[in-house]
């Protein structure tokens, strides 16, 4: 088939990319000349494992293009996807302008059927609003369908190639047949096509990330009340975890979810919830405690050095909202940074991939490490912030020599107590009992 992607950014590129590695003609169009000069080089504007062999592969073989061209891009394209941002207004609601000022352009551009997709996270009705847009100028017949993405970053591509379910929101029975054969390759393993109304697909994707935020963020409430009652979290998560009704997967204590997705998409359905009239509670919740978990740790770094950290030096380990990806977008670590710098401290900061990210726009506020050791070196303390495998397993040895203190701010839990305590570590984590 021969497909067009309008926007290269996370989702876009992977779209195209993986379409592409199924044997399709992928198209990708954006509006930054730089960017497409330099993905027709070669080189990639984001991190994402597994993404750069389908990339250099498909391109090889002639099967992924890049321009900024939308006439020429979507030339003979049987389905076109709308990949372009939906950032938050401030009043939490999706900006829709890049969508629909695309959706006017195709209205005019238009010479053949096709299906346009709406990939992008985007408000209930939006299908409908992108309809109107192309039809005020269409002059050939065209469907549009709601096909929301569930890619999580760091295992996009598995995502993508290996789907749970893919969802399609059309009243088409023709798109509904193009949609079928475009996906089939991806579900041979027996996974569903769940197809429904365009509304209630613009929901699911809201209510997946908002359902998954607040597990996130009750979980993080029971490691609070732990705390208190000298419970121990990780006992608990795996008490209900192993409960067939609830599963295992984000029952995690720590510093709160950052990411592009969860904390957009919360405040966009609670704005389309407002917009309803229907007080959707819980979603204020989850806003407010996630916020405030953010920095959690941060009053307990000023106790232990009797609120006054001038001077002192803080190693941060990890700045991505996650392990695997270099997005930085509502990184809890940069909230705990703001905070330290403000209270008079110096940080030095490692991550594996996220540096060059975060060096944009703090590289005369900090310092960064080449790697994690070299991060500790003269520090009074480590703040642990994501959640890297080169992080778990450490040398504590090497640790002890290189810092002022043996103190460690885990926000992410990444170290048993016992382990802590036998080491001769001073130790504060989520939901557990603190070594001292």
């Amino acid at each position: 088939m021969k497909i067009a992607v309008v926007g290269t950014g996370y989702v876009g590129l992977v779209t195209g990319t993986c379409f592409a590695e199924t044997g399709n003609r992928v198209t990708c169009i954006d509006i930054d000349v730089e960017k497409v000069k330099n993905l027709n080089n070669g080189i990639i504007p984001i991190y994402e494992p597994g993404l750069e062999t389908l990339f250099e592969r498909n391109e090889r073989q002639g099967r992924l293009h890049f321009t900024t061209d939308l006439a020429k891009g979507i030339e003979e394209a049987e389905v076109i996807f709308l990949a372009l941002p939906t950032p938050p207004g401030e009043d939490g609601s999706a900006d829709l302008q890049y969508v629909l000022k695309v959706a006017d352009d195709l209205g005019h551009l238009l010479k053949h059927y096709a299906v346009i997709v709406d990939k992008s996270t985007v408000p209930v009705g939006t299908a409908d609003k992108v309809s109107a847009r192309i039809a005020a100028h269409a002059t050939v017949d065209f469907d549009v369908v709601s096909n929301p993405e569930f890619l999580r970053e760091g295992v996009a591509v598995e995502d993508f190639m290996k789907p749970d379910r893919v969802v399609v929101g059309t009243s088409s029975a023709r798109a509904k047949e193009v949609m079928t054969r475009l996906y089939e390759p991806l579900v041979r393993q027996g996974n569903p096509i769940l197809f429904m109304d365009e509304k209630s697909a613009e929901l699911t994707k809201y209510a997946a990330n908002a359902f998954l935020a607040t597990k996130i963020t009750f979980m993080n409430e029971v490691a609070n009340l732990c705390e208190l009652l000298g419970a121990d979290v990780d006992m608990v998560r795996k008490g209900i975890g192993t409960d067939s009704r609830i599963g295992k997967r984000f029952l995690f204590a720590g510093i709160g979810y950052g990411g592009s997705c969860f904390p957009k998409d919360v405040q966009a359905l609670a704005k389309s919830s407002k917009d309803a009239d229907y007080d959707f509670r819980i979603l204020n919740a989850v806003m407010e405690i996630n916020h405030d978990q953010k920095t959690r740790m941060i009053p307990r770094i000023k106790d232990y050095f009797n609120g006054d950290l001038n001077g002192k030096t803080i190693a941060i380990w990890g700045l991505a909202f996650k392990p695997y990806t270099d997005d930085i977008r509502e990184a809890p670590a940069l909230y705990n940074i703001s905070e330290l710098l403000e209270a008079g401290a110096r940080v030095v900061a490692y991550d594996p991939e996220a540096m060059e990210n975060v060096k944009k726009e703090w590289s005369e506020r900090i310092a960064f490490a080449d790697d994690e050791y070299i991060a500790l070196e003269e520090a009074d303390a480590l703040f642990i912030a994501t959640e890297w495998p080169v992080f778990r397993t450490p040398d504590f040895d090497l640790m002890a020599k290189s810092m002022k203190n043996k103190v460690i701010f885990d926000g992410r839990n990444l170290y048993t107590t016992k382990q802590m305590k036998d080491l001769g570590f001073t130790y504060y984590s989520i939901g557990r009992e603190n070594v001292k």
